[in-house]
């Protein structure tokens, strides 16, 4: 099983992230990340204001981040003021294909390439809520994709891991991060990736405080369950194919070292479709880890 690790990622943005592939973007971020400040929700223009002279971030995406931000608080997507933080701390337009940035924070899926999309915010955001990550907290995310759902959760926590099955797309999300790392997104760094099936989770690591599913499947993976702390969440994506419940599962272990796994749906019962939890045969994908 091929594992990518922080160490080799952080030597190679050092290495590769020079002037020619810094020079599409014009800007960078302008302080020092630190987990003690948090930019200002009373209105747009507060907001805008004060991620420009923080984050140097773009004015015109910062405006949609605030108007997705306030629907999303209405809606209760976000539950807290540390996932209001993050949300508000995650430019999501840097995780989309640059034909849909515009599109960044639509209530909508995207194409990111490889038969897979991010998530629309609303859903990024009522899952990671439901997770309700500590900061210290060890996350393991399985299907990074574009790479969104991990740089939240560096927003939240200093201790990230996240698997995703497709090579390619493993490879160019982490040069994603690692050019946002070399831009003073410096929280990025607590992310370590890995290239692998994510079903049986990442055992050198476990185990994790909070687990987070990003692809549908039928049922939940022993591996990932075994994986979980006692007292721990996972927030998984359950169902036949197109037609998943979004569940929050808590792992508890009794005085006489019983576990008991308690389940919720945290949208209520409504279907949320996800892409397939696909499966590696070899190095090769083939089909999906569904028991029917």
């Amino acid at each position: 099983m091929e594992r990518l690790r922080r160490r080799t990622f952080l030597i190679c943005a050092a290495a590769t992230v020079g002037e020619a592939a810094l020079a599409p973007f014009a800007w960078a971020v302008s302080k020092p990340y630190s987990w003690e400040v948090a930019p200002p929700t009373t209105n747009a223009e507060a907001f805008v204001k004060w991620m420009v002279a923080n984050r140097g971030e773009d004015p015109h995406f910062l405006a949609q981040r605030f108007g997705r931000y306030q629907t999303l608080a209405v809606n209760r997507d976000v539950l807290d003021e540390p996932n209001k933080r993050a949300f508000l701390m995650t430019p999501r337009e840097e995780f989309t294909l640059k034909r849909n940035q515009g599109r960044a924070y639509d209530h909508a899926y995207l194409d990111i390439g490889f038969g897979v999309t991010i998530s629309g915010p609303h859903v990024v955001s009522r899952m990671t809520s439901a997770l309700d990550v500590k900061l210290g907290e060890k996350v393991l995310e399985i299907g990074t994709g574009s790479g969104y759902q991990s740089a939240y959760l560096a927003n939240l926590t200093n201790k990230v891991w996240t698997i995703e099955i497709i090579k390619p797309l493993a490879e160019r999300t982490r040069a994603v991060l690692d050019g946002l790392i070399a831009r003073g997104y410096t929280e990025y760094a607590a992310i370590t990736s890995g290239n692998a099936d994510g079903y049986y989770g990442w055992v050198e690591a476990a185990p994790f405080d909070k687990i987070i599913v990003t692809c549908g499947i039928d049922h939940i993976p022993p591996p990932l369950l075994q994986q979980l702390k006692p007292g721990g969440i996972m927030v998984i994506p359950v169902g036949p194919p197109g037609a998943q419940r979004l569940l929050k599962i808590g792992k508890e272990q009794e005085a006489d070292g019983t576990i008991k796994v308690a389940r919720s749906d945290i949208y209520g019962g409504r279907v949320v479709p996800f892409v397939p939890f696909t499966k590696l045969e070899g190095d090769t994908i083939k089909g999906t880890h569904n028991q029917r």
